[in-house]
Parts: structure tokens; C-alpha cells; sequence
């Protein structure tokens, strides 16, 4: 069931996000109703600036942590037209304050920087962060798209995959195919269905919305990593994560799948004040750091 504390949440963004981003005619008005969203930075988490793989961004870790923690590796969302390592600081620190030492690149974003850039900007991230040793992924909205996208090119490529990744409420098809983008289109708290193709045509700049690289869902999944996929019964990416976990689970990929009632899109931020998403971040962390230890030790990369 529920917490009244998810309805009011649900009721809060529905009267304050989702009113403004039905005006938006043009990304970067999106870009400014997701930049105004502000939740306090949690208590107890330091951050500092960093640059992994020539990308900028920033790293986030309990005070006091040992040299030994567990890393994670955060791509934030936002449309890939919006958002940043600061305003993802509620999300990130919730993740930095179950002990893992974080970072979070601040990777282009559309539509100055279309497809490929953001995902060109992960791999560059990743593939020296991986190289430290073995580690975790984890992402929200665009971010899940992108966590996905760069296990799949990682695949291809021979990269370093993660020991496991968490995702929540990922856009995983950009041709929206999903049901829930019509049996939800009046219950999603954040989008109405009309919000998307102008944040999908600045990402794709044309490129072919098919292609798994940016519709994951098309992918083959065959020898991902365990996945932890956590989205909102109510959202109109309900079934991007649904789908997915099916395919996932046929191509014999390890996965956790939880549809969570009333919640709104990207409820983790709510993190302060919200049960749902300190359950989510938490059982997010327990899944990431049960597989880390059971992972074997990363192999060192080559120089």
C-alpha cells in the first residue's frame, strides 16, 4: 500500500512540474522546469568536483568513508536535454550515504549535443572509472536509457561491464510503443504524452529510433549484467520497464523488477521526506553491493 506521504507527492508534482512542462514549446523550457526542481543536498555527504576520463562531473561520499567502498558510477536524467550532478545531489547522495563513493558525469546534453554525444560522454567515464577496479552502474530516466546503451555498446566493444546495474524508471523505447503511454496518459504525475516528442526529436536529431544504442529495448540482451528495475505504476515509462524486464529475463539476464504504486516519476529524490524512495534507494544499494561481492575481481585494464 501506498504512504498518504506518495499520494501528496504524486499531487504536489502533478500541480508544479507536470502543469509547466505541458506549456514548454521548446526543450530548453523543459530544461528550466527541470533545473528549478530543487530538493535539499542530504546531510553528512561531501561533494567535490572531478574529471574521470576527460569529463567533468562530481563525486559524492559519506564523510568518513574507507578507502575501500564500493563505487558506483551515477548517470543522472533530465530528458537528455536538462540537468546536472548538482541538481541530482538529493538522488546521488542517497547512494553516497549507503557507502558507496559516487561519481557523476556531467556529459552534453541535446539539443546542442545531440545522440551520440551524452552516451560517448559515459563511455569515456566509464571505461577509466572501470579501470580502478570492479564496480557498479545505476541511473534514472534518461540516465537508465543511458546506463542500458552503454552495457550494450560496452558488449560490442569488449569494454568492462559493470557487476550489476540499477535503473529507475528507464526510457528504454523511443518510438513509445508502450501501453501504459495511453492507459496512463491523464495518471502520470510528471508527463503527459505529448511532452516527450520534443525532448525525443532534440536527443535523435534524426538518428533512426530503432537503433538499441537509444532504444534499448530493441537490443539484444544476452549477457548483461544483473539488473534492479524500479518504476512507478502510474508512469507513462511504466511499460519501457516492464518490457524490458521480460526481454531481460528471456535473454537469461538476472532480474529484479518492482512496479510501485502512486509514486511519481523519479521519486528517489524525495528521499527526505518520502518512505517509497528510501526503500528504493535502499534495496537499489543492498541488490548493487550483493553482487559486487559476489563478483570476481575486476581484470586490470590495459595501458
Amino acid at each position: 500500500m501506498a504512504s498518504l506521504r506518495a499520494h501528496f507527492l504524486a499531487w504536489i508534482v502533478r500541480r508544479q512540474i507536470r502543469r509547466r512542462l505541458a506549456g514548454a514549446t521548446d526543450v530548453r523550457q523543459v530544461r528550466r522546469v527541470f533545473d528549478a526542481a530543487a530538493f535539499p543536498d542530504p546531510p553528512g555527504i561531501g561533494f567535490r568536483p572531478g574529471l574521470v576520463g576527460g569529463i567533468a562531473g562530481e563525486w559524492a561520499e559519506r564523510r568518513g568513508l574507507g578507502p575501500d567502498a564500493p563505487r558506483l558510477l551515477y548517470l543522472h536524467g533530465g530528458g537528455f536535454v536538462a540537468c546536472s550532478p548538482r541538481t541530482h545531489r538529493p538522488l546521488i547522495g542517497g547512494f553516497a550515504g549507503r557507502g558507496f563513493r559516487v561519481f557523476t558525469p556531467d556529459y552534453r546534453l541535446a539539443p546542442e549535443h545531440p545522440y551520440p554525444a551524452a552516451l560517448d560522454d559515459a563511455v569515456a567515464a566509464w571505461t577509466e572509472f572501470a579501470a580502478e577496479g570492479q564496480a557498479v552502474l545505476a541511473g534514472e530516466s534518461a540516465g537508465g536509457n543511458l546506463v542500458l546503451a552503454l552495457m550494450l555498446r560496452l558488449r560490442r566493444t569488449g569494454g568492462p561491464l559493470p557487476a550489476a546495474a540499477a535503473i529507475f524508471s528507464p526510457a528504454t523505447d523511443m518510438e513509445g510503443m508502450g501501453a501504459s503511454m495511453h492507459e496512463n496518459a491523464a495518471r502520470d504525475a510528471m508527463f503527459s504524452p505529448e511532452t516527450f516528442r520534443p525532448i525525443v526529436d532534440a536527443y535523435l536529431a534524426g538518428h533512426d529510433p530503432t537503433d538499441p544504442l537509444v532504444s534499448p529495448l530493441r537490443g539484444d540482451l544476452a549477457g548483461l549484467p544483473p539488473l534492479l528495475i524500479h518504476v512507478g505504476e502510474r508512469e507513462l515509462l511504466r511499460d519501457d520497464s516492464v518490457r524490458l524486464a521480460a526481454k531481460a529475463r528471456a535473454a537469461g539476464v538476472t532480474v529484479a523488477l518492482t512496479v510501485w504504486p502512486v509514486v511519481p516519476h523519479a521519486w528517489q529524490f524525495a528521499s527526505s521526506f518520502l518512505p517509497e524512495a528510501r526503500r528504493s534507494l535502499g534495496e537499489a544499494s543492498d541488490f548493487l553491493k550483493a553482487r559486487l561481492a559476489a563478483a570476481p575481481e575486476a581484470a586490470p585494464a590495459l595501458r
